[in-house]
């Protein structure tokens, strides 16, 4: 059994209309994304989105995850409040 970590709450979580097509289409499971942002694993961001979302784990801010997928990208935004985070599609932000 894997434990995870998490880095910050997640809050509600939303999927919006596209990124379900998405992830029905190539079989992809919401809850390791949402593993992989709330552990800071976002390896497909550059290194400078990658500090910002350090700093804003460690200040309360909003925090951005993206991840490809079939040619595609979904992002993953937790709220500054963290009252919700929210799985999208870049063109549904």
């Amino acid at each position: 059994m894997n434990i995870i970590k998490a880095s910050f709450q997640l809050g509600a979580v939303v999927t919006a209309p596209g990124a379900k097509r998405l992830m029905e289409e190539f079989g992809l499971d919401p809850t390791h994304y949402l593993a992989r942002h709330v552990t800071g694993d976002s390896r497909d961001l550059s290194e400078d989105d990658k500090k910002e979302n350090d700093f804003s784990v460690s200040r309360n801010l909003r925090i951005l995850s993206a991840y490809g997928a079939g040619g595609r990208k979904l992002w993953i935004i937790t709220e500054e409040d963290h009252s919700a985070t929210t799985i999208l599609c870049p063109d549904e932000y």
